[in-house]
């Protein structure tokens, strides 16, 4: 047995201190109906201080999912809409000038918040999408040759539009790989849309997210993440499931050797790892499963593998090639 595994959280410690995330994950699921995926993913960028781009057509309740996880936590909510016309200063802020004294004063912009809803961030012009990501990665903005931190925790949730391409600017790989999850917002089942429809389609909407845990907590929470044993054959296996991303053949997944580009990064490695972990502490363990790992390997592999033109050709995109690997490696 690995000292990992010898060293496990008592279960009802793991209930104790994690008895706020369902109660969330219960809050989160009155008022967004379905999303299951959805809400569980904004569960786990919470408790790993990772961010999260959301992918779907409008109208799937992105913005509703992230204005509602800050109102749950009694977090500073902001919104921004990304548009071609937009400067990095509309987001991080600017220096103002005083006429009567003659000093410049900071305007801080609303990257300072608790939860920053950056809506279609492919929307924005390279210089905007750099400033949004330097803050994601460093958590620290520059104005006025000062130095700003910003508040903790700090989640960026990025939403963007798969269908419209005209006047948009999309992410280069290299900025997508700071995103932790990557996540596809589909259409409700005809069920859900029922509820959704008895919810909503009334001039008062009914629902509303209640505070149903402290910022404090959240913090003790990415502590107790840290501590889910993950033991030294799944440490394995996450470092076995990222390299057959960038060399398939040495996996039995030739085929896929000239069907990938680029394969995951070290960040992919880490995440994996890390939202795994995260995974096990929402089903209320303290040890982390290959089904933990199964479970958000799409969401952590998907943006960092870039098919090649063949694969596109073929219809394979990056979540096939993901469970091509899934399905191969041999799980410990």
């Amino acid at each position: 047995m690995s000292d990992a595994l010898s060293a496990l959280l008592p279960a009802d410690e793991i209930e104790r201190k994690s008895a706020w995330i369902r109660d969330l994950e219960h809050s989160l699921s009155d008022v967004i109906v379905g999303q299951r995926s959805l809400v569980r993913s904004l569960l786990l960028g919470l408790l790993t201080s990772g961010h999260v781009l959301l992918e779907g057509v409008p109208g799937l309740a992105k913005s509703l999912a992230v204005s509602s996880l800050a109102k749950g936590v009694a977090g500073e909510f902001s919104r921004l809409q990304f548009t071609p016309d937009l400067l990095p200063s509309d987001l991080v802020g600017t220096e103002i000038y005083n006429v009567k004294d003659g000093n410049f004063t900071v305007r801080k912009g609303p990257i300072f918040a608790n939860f920053v809803l950056a809506d279609e961030v492919n929307r924005a012009p390279a210089k905007v999408q750099s400033a949004l990501l330097e803050a994601m990665q460093e958590r620290q903005v520059s104005i006025g040759g000062e130095t700003f931190r910003l508040p903790e925790p700090f989640l960026v949730l990025a939403t963007q539009n798969p269908l419209e391409q005209e006047g948009t600017y999309p992410l280069p790989e290299a900025q997508l790989d700071r995103f932790a999850l990557k996540v596809i917002v589909d259409y409700p089942s005809p069920e859900e849309e029922l509820e959704i429809l008895e919810r909503n389609a009334r001039t008062r909407p009914t629902g509303e997210v209640k505070q149903v845990v402290r910022l404090e907590q959240v913090a003790e929470a990415r502590l107790l993440v840290d501590q889910v044993a993950i033991d030294d054959r799944l440490k394995r296996y996450v470092i076995d499931l990222v390299q057959a991303t960038r060399r398939p053949a040495d996996y039995g997944l030739g085929e896929l050797a000239h069907r990938i580009q680029y394969g995951g990064s070290p960040r992919a490695t880490i995440w994996l790892a890390l939202a795994s972990r995260a995974h096990a502490l929402l089903e209320g363990r303290g040890y982390v499963t290959p089904a933990d790992i199964k479970a958000v390997a799409h969401e952590v592999l998907r943006h960092r593998i870039v098919p090649t033109y063949e694969a596109e050709a073929e219809g394979l995109d990056s979540d096939a090639l993901v469970a091509r690997v899934l399905e191969t490696v041999p799980v410990p």
